[in-house]
């Protein structure tokens, strides 16, 4: 019995060690930080999506896909962007279509918050560290209830894929037949809540996106609706339910949050049905018109998918699209761009600076200094990653630079729209926009933190003195 007692201590013992080893393998070691090991997380999944994708499996024709088409597309996916080089529907088999829809789900969950899950499965104890990993990768306030905030936001979003599945299924059973309706329904509804824009609507025309269902109420406010919930961001939506949709009661974050995104659908719809009437929209009955510029108004904040030509866009149409995709999701979201809470404390730090406030308040309640640094710094850090990498594609090869640009914040903002120069790219330029994809997923301000070496306070302060400002 002693001898049985002894190796079974062993065995778990072995089997306690191995599960800290696969800990130390998802999240690293303890002197990496917080920021760090996000970046370096996502850049194994990219590694991992790349190989998968490069199987001759994973294409129709059965030839391996190159390397750099390879790493493009499993970047696109993970960073929930939507830029392709290859169609998606007639360059992979169902293996590759697999592939990149579980990129998707990883990489707009957050390849940390999906590694946690699968710990919870296995019934092991999130430590500290990992439970410090998860305030910074869903950017919440507090590390207590890390984990149930976890375990909310899994079984929310596989909610709303199903809801949104469901009723996607109804239109695209009829056309595509059962199977085929049902894949269509259940990857065009985890693409669109993780707003990676990525469609499999090459069936009937290569690269159309979702332009065949413009006037399709049924397709384009599911979608629509889709984008929306899963860019307003999973703090917003566990504030939500915990203070039962009582908007009083909601947490200065959310508040601003669903204020800024309701006011950027219903003037970017107002504005797009103004500037595209006699150009994209013409023709159209006002309906189908309403339609398409409410899709236009939320797809740059960062869905990807389009029922219009982005070419085709008149000039204002264009600005207000680069605008929106500025802009981009909520934090802690599956979209991207700088945020519209970083978007919200500028505008506003930059009106109380105006009427000479000290104080930045909003909603009756006073924003942090800390908060306003932040912001500042992030959208600094992202401008430069944006104008940087529009350059180099600029220089890089000979393509008009309102494109190049267009482009440029589309792959930062993790956005996925484009004018049609993506098949166009040079080795370098792709290269170059991969890495604003990555950049633009994890954060700007992360990026920027985790390539810090040697990060130390300042034991001294040094002396003060004024500059001249504007």
């Amino acid at each position: 019995m002693h001898c049985r007692y002894q190796r079974g201590r062993r065995k778990g013992a072995g089997q306690e060690i191995a599960r800290k080893d696969f800990s130390m393998i998802l999240f690293g070691k303890m002197h990496f930080s917080l920021q760090r090991t996000i970046a370096i997380g996502f850049a194994l999944i990219i590694l991992l999506g790349t190989a998968l994708l490069m199987l001759p499996a994973a294409s129709k024709d059965g030839d391996s896909l190159g390397f750099v088409d390879a790493l493009f597309t499993a970047t696109s996916a993970t960073c929930v962007t939507g830029l392709v080089i290859k169609d998606t529907y007639t360059q992979f088999a169902l293996l590759g279509q697999i592939v990149i829809l579980v990129l998707i789900q990883i990489g707009g969950l957050g390849f940390i918050s999906v590694s946690v899950f699968f710990l919870m499965v296995a019934g092991r104890k999130i430590n500290l560290k990992e439970r410090s990993l998860l305030m910074e990768a869903n950017n919440t306030f507090h590390i207590g209830g890390a984990v149930k905030f976890v375990r909310r936001v899994l079984i929310g979003s596989v909610l709303f894929e199903l809801i949104g599945a469901f009723l996607l299924a109804l239109r695209f059973i009829p056309q595509f037949g059962t199977e085929k309706g049902i894949w269509f329904a259940v990857f065009h509804a985890i693409s669109s809540f993780c707003n990676a824009g990525f469609d499999l609507m090459g069936e009937k025309i290569p690269y159309s996106s979702l332009t065949a269902y413009r006037s399709d109420p049924l397709v384009v406010l599911v979608v629509a609706g889709l984008v929306v919930c899963g860019g307003l961001g999973f703090i917003v939506w566990d504030d939500l339910f915990k203070q039962r949709f009582c908007f009083a009661r909601f947490a200065l974050h959310t508040k601003i949050v669903l204020s800024v995104s309701a006011a950027l659908i219903v003037v970017g719809t107002a504005s797009f049905l103004i500037l595209e009437n006699r150009y994209t929209l013409a023709g159209m009955p006002f309906g189908e018109k309403l339609l398409a510029a409410l899709f236009q108004s939320v797809t740059p904040r960062t869905a990807g998918f389009n029922t219009i030509d982005q070419g085709s866009l008149s000039e204002g149409g264009g600005l207000l699209t680069t605008i929106l995709m500025f802009i981009g999701a909520g934090p802690g979201s599956t979209g991207g761009g700088i945020k519209t809470s970083t978007f919200t404390v500028i505008v506003l730090a930059a009106i109380s600076h105006v009427r000479g406030r000290q104080d930045i308040n909003v909603f009756n309640r006073r924003l942090e200094d800390g908060v306003i640094r932040r912001a500042f710094s992030a959208v600094a850090i992202y401008i430069a990653i944006l104008v940087t990498g529009a350059m180099v594609v600029v220089l890089n090869q000979n393509l008009p630079i309102e494109e190049v640009f267009f482009e440029a914040f589309s792959a930062i903002g993790t956005v996925g729209l484009s004018t049609g120069i993506t098949g166009e790219l040079t080795v370098t330029s792709r290269i170059v926009i991969m890495l604003m994809m990555y950049a633009g997923r994890i954060g700007s301000l992360t990026l920027a933190m985790a390539l810090t070496i040697g990060k130390q306070p300042a034991a001294i302060r040094n002396p003060r003195e004024k500059i001249a400002i504007g």
